[in-house]
Formats: C-alpha cells, structure tokens, sequence
C-alpha cells in the first residue's frame, strides 16, 4: 500500500522541521534552526530546497521560523502563516516578500495536497495543526500543543499517519532544574504535551484508524526516548509493529532525520 513520504528532518527545542511528500507535491511543515542545517538534513534524505513546494509554519516560536531568513533569500519559497503569527516576521524583509497570511483557520491546496488548520493551545499570537488530506491517506500534524483540547483531536481523529507532541515527563519536568515559572509554562494548558497525554490521545487515534505515528517535539531535558516509547507501549502494546501489530511508531531526534513512512513502507 502505498503512503506518503513524510520524515521529520529534526525536532525539538532547538529546531523543527518535517518533510511531507505526497499528491504529487513537496512541503515543509515548520522551517526550524538554521538553513544550512536544513538544507542539509534535506540532502541526507534524498532532497533538496529545490523540491520545496510550500512551507506550512505552525506559529511564529523562533524554534519553528529560524531557518527562513537566511533561506529565502536564495530561496523564495511561498510561506503560510497565520495573522495573528505574522506581525513577528513580517519585520524580516525575506520573509515578508514570501508571506501567504491567512486567518487562524483556513484551508489551501498544493497540487493534489489539500491542508486545514485547527488550533492548537500553546503560548504563541496564534498555533496550528494542520490535517492533510492526500491520495496516500490523510495525515494529523500537531506539536507545542498544551493539552488535550477538543480541537486537537477533532484535527487528528481518523487520519491515517499522525505527527502527536509527546514533550515531557512530568515527573522528570518537576523534579528537574528548570525555574519554577518555566515548569508551570511547559506544564500548563498552553505549553507542551505531556508524555501520559500524548499516550491517551494516541491510544483514541489508533482505534479511530491510525496507523503510523512519529512522536516529535520531545524535550532533551525533560524527556527521554525509552520514557516517551514505554508511555506509548503502554497504551498501544500489540497494536505495534514490532509486536506483531499494526502501528508503526517512530520517535523524531534533535539532530538527525527520522523517517516514519515513505513510497513503499507500511
């Protein structure tokens, strides 16, 4: 069965970028970190900026916009942003000649790719999901998302291929030496999602049709890959690939691409 390509290029505080291929279209969701590093974890995974159709931005965090700068302007790719997000880059002359602003929530179509926003709870002017409807299937995408909103999972339910937040443990968040304002921050209804909450929804999302899931935007010190994959494990357990299911489940890094699924993969 063929699925679309998606590969999240690297992930977390520092940057974030995912690259979705499918419909016969090329994107970027979130343009993170800087361009030399994203034109360079693009080469690893067979791609370049010249592939780049769009550029879907979330919101307007400097760890989902840092890369534009200096990438547009060799690079004059179209990038879609909220308005509320857009007044923070618009100072950026690149940026501003690229912009596509639209309202909180919109839809727009690249080539046979037809993307919808829903909000997302998190400390920025404006954040986003998008839900992405394909040939190959129908992909979830939501990061920096706060809490389990009815939003969140309105935007996800039924989609075939998930990008889900799983940030913190909240044991290793309270217990950690982050001040106590930014712990409230990350824990509080417009930081990040938790472990545990990624889990439930995961586990709603699997009996509603997923089938691929990347876990993204995890914490390197709040978080651990064994702690993120063991909360999910948890809740998913036969339903994974590894244990004879029918879930794939990969986990994003911060520093190296991550493929979830591509052309031929299940």
């Amino acid at each position: 069965m063929k699925t679309p390509f998606l590969c999240a290029l690297y992930s977390g505080s520092r940057g974030n970028a995912v690259l979705i291929r499918a419909g016969g279209a090329t994107i970027l969701v979130d343009a993170g970190r800087s361009a030399r590093a994203l034109c360079t974890a693009l080469t690893e995974v067979g791609s370049s900026i010249g592939e780049i159709d769009a550029i879907f931005l979330t919101h307007e965090h400097t760890d989902h916009t840092g890369a534009l700068e200096v990438l547009l302007r060799r690079h004059p790719i179209p990038v879609h942003i909220t308005e509320p997000s857009a007044p923070r880059l618009m100072a950026v002359p690149e940026i501003a000649a690229c912009a596509v602003i639209h309202p909180p929530l919109y839809e727009a179509k690249i080539g046979a790719l037809a993307l919808r926003s829903f909000p997302v709870s998190h400390d920025s002017a404006c954040c986003v999901g998008f839900r992405i409807a394909s040939p190959e299937g129908e992909i979830g995408y939501a990061t920096d998302a706060g809490y389990l909103a009815d939003s969140l999972r309105e935007g996800l339910m039924g989609c075939s291929t998930v990008v889900l937040e799983c940030n913190h443990d909240p044991e290793m968040l309270m217990t950690g030496r982050y001040p106590p304002d930014l712990k409230r921050r990350i824990a509080s209804r417009r930081g990040h999602l938790s472990n545990p909450d990624c889990a439930f929804l995961a586990g709603e999302l699997a009996q509603a049709g997923m089938r691929r899931l990347l876990l993204a935007h995890l914490s390197e010190e709040n978080n651990t890959p064994d702690l993120a994959y063991c909360e999910l494990a948890a809740v998913l357990g036969h339903r994974l690939a590894e244990n004879g299911g029918d879930i794939t489940l990969r986990i994003a890094e911060q520093n190296a691409p991550v493929l979830l699924c591509g052309g031929d993969c299940q």
